[in-house]
């Protein structure tokens, strides 16, 4: 488990040797001059320095900077090399970086700790301070986007107002609909283009955070699109992509690959964020940081990473009381501690429910207010108003993955299997690399459970298990599965797992987490009794 960040209040600069981390400008200089590093390999930087009092592992280093994404081995080898040879050391000397064989990392040059010095101009843009606005005249921080209207490379262009320009405008409308970004108004970036003004450029200009661009080109009956999602403030491509479909129908086609941009752009933002945001002193955070910050906690399943997001969604709320996702944040951890046993239920339902309404009261439009209260609502067994509510949020934001997802999870064990089965392939379409995958996986496995499609459920409920941060009631979807499939074996490998972190776990436990109607209830009693869980 990776340890939490310490609430000592680290200072945002830190020199060792002949170089100089500034966290605050996101700059490394060596001998006094600026060095250009990938934010990753920054990252790691920072993280090893502020935990040099340690070694830190391989693995602790990839949940930190990867956040769960798979990634190789040969990824963090990479970085570290970069970062060795952006600050002069070497795997040789490792004069900074040391390599402890089969152990990790430690930073072991002295650091010196200061605070910040004036920016400097020759720091380049990112450094200018801007006029300090009054209080009343800020708006709450939120990350920008700019997308750029499509590029058109058919052998025969359409006019304007085809299928290129169709995409961009439908990419725009659908990214302000997940209301947490500040999306540029549609006007302004085709005015731009007008102007022929390219990505880069328009981002300056328009002082966004992150760009969206990208090619259609039509041809023999097929549409292929490209997109990619850049930071504008170092020009990083963040994630990119081709979409090729067969053009059969160019309305279904063109909407789906709308929607799987915007829902896959808005989650590596999100992931970006997190990411920064783990890395910022506790008491410097905004509300936006400290709602990103919360999210890296939450995502991680467990007591005590659960408390910590709760914190900081409250500082978001606290900084911000019009946040709804921050609001939505808070009903999650209260939904964890009902759902994983973590503190009384009923009190917990309550503090879900209470929370989802106060994320409705800031922002009734925002799906993951709506999405906040479905799952609070299913907490408390009403099922249809729960469903209800979900698909208000899918109504509000097509894109909007864990609105799907959720609506699986609910579905998959007192509803309508099939639905819930169409529901969690289509988040999984979405949001491919979702922090929450385990649970898409898992809602797919209990619905064909349901359907007596045991060999199927196992299947879908290993890789389910498989997943860094699934948690007990996952493992025990597999074990199930797997009994009722007749792979003994394996369902107890996946029952001593369960039973080596809970001792006492048994099907009761299982079955009170879920609201499963009774023919599902009794069939995963039946797979637990198979391998005496019962």
């Amino acid at each position: 488990m990776i340890p939490a960040v310490s609430v000592k209040e680290w200072p945002v600069l830190l020199t060792f040797r002949d170089c100089e981390l500034d966290t605050r400008l996101f700059t490394l200089r060596r001998q006094a001059l600026p060095r250009q590093v990938e934010p990753q390999v920054f990252d790691l930087l920072v993280y090893l320095v502020q935990q040099r009092h340690r070694i830190v592992t391989r693995q602790e280093l990839l949940d930190a900077l990867w956040a769960g994404k798979v990634v190789s081995e040969s990824a963090l080898s990479s970085c570290i090399k970069a970062a060795r040879q952006a600050i002069g050391d070497s795997g040789e000397e490792q004069a900074c970086i040391a390599t402890l064989h089969r152990r990790g990392y430690r930073f072991v040059a002295t650091v010196t700790e200061h605070e910040p010095p004036a920016p400097r101009q020759e720091d380049g843009p990112s450094t200018k301070t801007p006029p300090v606005p009054s209080e009343a005249d800020t708006p709450p921080h939120r990350a920008s986007i700019a997308v750029m209207p499509f590029a058109d490379l058919s052998p025969v262009a359409s006019a304007r107002g085809g299928t290129a320009d169709a995409l961009a405008h439908d990419v725009i409308t659908r990214l302000a609909q997940l209301r947490s970004l500040f999306v540029i108004a549609q006007g302004t970036m085709f005015a731009l283009h007008e102007r022929d003004m390219g990505p880069q450029e328009a981002a300056r200009l328009l002082d966004v955070d992150y760009v969206v661009s990208g090619t259609v080109r039509r041809h023999a009956q097929r549409l292929v699109v490209t997109a990619e999602l850049v930071e504008a403030r170092n020009a990083r491509v963040v994630w990119a992509d081709i979409f090729d479909r067969p053009l059969d129908d160019a309305f279904s086609v063109l909407d789906d690959i709308g929607s799987q941009i915007v829902a896959i752009a808005a989650s590596e933002i999100e992931l970006a964020e997190r990411n920064r945001a783990l890395l910022r002193p506790p008491n410097t955070l905004d509300a936006w940081e400290a709602h990103h910050r919360g999210l890296w906690h939450m995502y991680r399943f467990n007591p005590a990473d659960n408390a910590r997001a709760h914190g900081f969604f409250a500082m978001a709320v606290r900084l911000d009381p019009t946040f709804a996702r921050a609001y939505a944040g808070l009903s999650f951890t209260h939904f964890q501690n009902a759902f994983q046993g973590w503190s009384e239920r009923a009190a917990a339902c309550d503090l879900a429910l209470a929370t989802a309404r106060q994320s409705l009261g800031a922002d009734d439009r925002n799906p993951a207010a709506h999405w906040a209260m479905g799952r609070a609502l299913w907490l408390r067994g009403q099922q249809a108003p729960a469903v209800v509510e979900l698909e208000q949020a899918i109504h509000l934001s097509p894109s909007f993955a864990l609105g799907h997802y959720t609506l699986a999870f609910v579905q998959s064990q007192a509803g309508d299997p099939q639905a819930a089965i169409a529901a969690s392939d289509h988040a999984r379409l979405l949001s491919p690399f979702d922090p929450l995958l385990f649970g898409m996986l898992g809602a797919r496995a209990i619905a064909l459970v349901r359907l007596g499609r045991f060999d199927e459920a196992a299947d879908w409920a290993v890789q389910a298990a498989a997943r860094p941060n699934a948690h007990t009631h996952i493992r025990a979807i597999a074990a199930y599965s797997l009994a009722l499939a007749g792979s003994l074996d394996l369902a107890r490998s996946y029952a001593a797992e369960i039973r080596q972190a809970l001792p006492n776990y048994q099907a009761d436990d299982f079955l009170a987490a879920f609201h499963f109607d009774p023919q599902g209830a009794a069939l995963f009693r039946q797979g637990a009794a198979h391998i005496g869980m019962g």
